[in-house]
Protein backbone atom coordinates (compact mmCIF):
# COMPACT_ATOMS: atom_id res chain seq x y z
CA UNK A 1 0.00 0.00 0.00
CA UNK A 2 1.30 3.46 -0.79
CA UNK A 3 1.56 6.27 1.80
CA UNK A 4 -1.50 8.12 0.46
CA UNK A 5 -3.70 5.06 0.91
CA UNK A 6 -2.45 4.54 4.45
CA UNK A 7 -3.13 8.18 5.35
CA UNK A 8 -6.63 8.20 3.82
CA UNK A 9 -7.61 4.93 5.51
CA UNK A 10 -6.17 6.13 8.85
CA UNK A 11 -8.11 9.40 8.71
CA UNK A 12 -11.29 7.50 7.87
CA UNK A 13 -10.77 5.14 10.82
CA UNK A 14 -10.22 8.05 13.22
CA UNK A 15 -13.35 9.77 11.89
CA UNK A 16 -15.40 6.59 12.27
CA UNK A 17 -14.18 6.10 15.84
CA UNK A 18 -15.03 9.72 16.57
CA UNK A 19 -18.51 9.24 15.08
CA UNK A 20 -19.04 6.13 17.18
CA UNK A 21 -18.02 7.94 20.36
CA UNK A 22 -20.35 10.82 19.53
CA UNK A 23 -23.23 8.41 18.89
CA UNK A 24 -22.54 6.70 22.22
CA UNK A 25 -22.84 10.00 24.05
CA UNK A 26 -19.16 10.61 24.74
CA UNK A 27 -17.52 13.93 23.97
CA UNK A 28 -14.61 13.24 21.63
CA UNK A 29 -14.42 16.88 20.47
CA UNK A 30 -13.91 19.82 22.86
CA UNK A 31 -17.01 21.83 21.84
CA UNK A 32 -20.01 22.97 23.82
CA UNK A 33 -23.47 22.07 22.63
CA UNK A 34 -24.55 18.68 21.41
CA UNK A 35 -25.61 19.92 17.98
CA UNK A 36 -22.20 21.51 17.29
CA UNK A 37 -20.36 18.35 18.33
CA UNK A 38 -22.60 16.13 16.23
CA UNK A 39 -22.37 18.47 13.23
CA UNK A 40 -18.59 18.70 13.32
CA UNK A 41 -18.28 14.96 13.79
CA UNK A 42 -20.58 14.30 10.84
CA UNK A 43 -18.65 16.73 8.61
CA UNK A 44 -15.33 15.10 9.51
CA UNK A 45 -16.67 11.60 8.87
CA UNK A 46 -18.32 12.61 5.59
CA UNK A 47 -15.19 14.36 4.37
CA UNK A 48 -12.95 11.44 5.22
CA UNK A 49 -15.34 8.98 3.58
CA UNK A 50 -15.53 11.03 0.37
CA UNK A 51 -11.75 11.38 0.13
CA UNK A 52 -11.20 7.67 0.83
CA UNK A 53 -13.86 6.74 -1.72
CA UNK A 54 -12.70 9.17 -4.40
CA UNK A 55 -9.05 8.27 -4.34
CA UNK A 56 -7.91 4.94 -5.72
CA UNK A 57 -6.72 2.94 -2.76
CA UNK A 58 -4.53 0.14 -4.03
CA UNK A 59 -5.22 -2.32 -1.22
CA UNK A 60 -4.38 -6.02 -1.44
CA UNK A 61 -2.67 -8.11 -4.05
CA UNK A 62 -4.99 -7.14 -6.90
CA UNK A 63 -4.67 -3.45 -6.08
CA UNK A 64 -0.89 -3.70 -6.09
CA UNK A 65 -1.01 -5.37 -9.51
CA UNK A 66 -3.28 -2.61 -10.82
CA UNK A 67 -0.95 0.06 -9.50
CA UNK A 68 2.07 -1.61 -11.09
CA UNK A 69 0.24 -1.89 -14.43
CA UNK A 70 -0.62 1.81 -14.32
CA UNK A 71 2.95 2.76 -13.46
CA UNK A 72 4.33 0.60 -16.29
CA UNK A 73 2.13 2.46 -18.75
CA UNK A 74 3.04 5.84 -17.27
CA UNK A 75 -0.52 6.50 -16.10
CA UNK A 76 0.31 6.97 -12.43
Amino acid sequence: MDKGSVVRISVLLVALINQGLAAAGHSPLPFEGEEVKQGVSTVITTGAAIVAWYKHNFVGKKGKQQKEALEERGLK
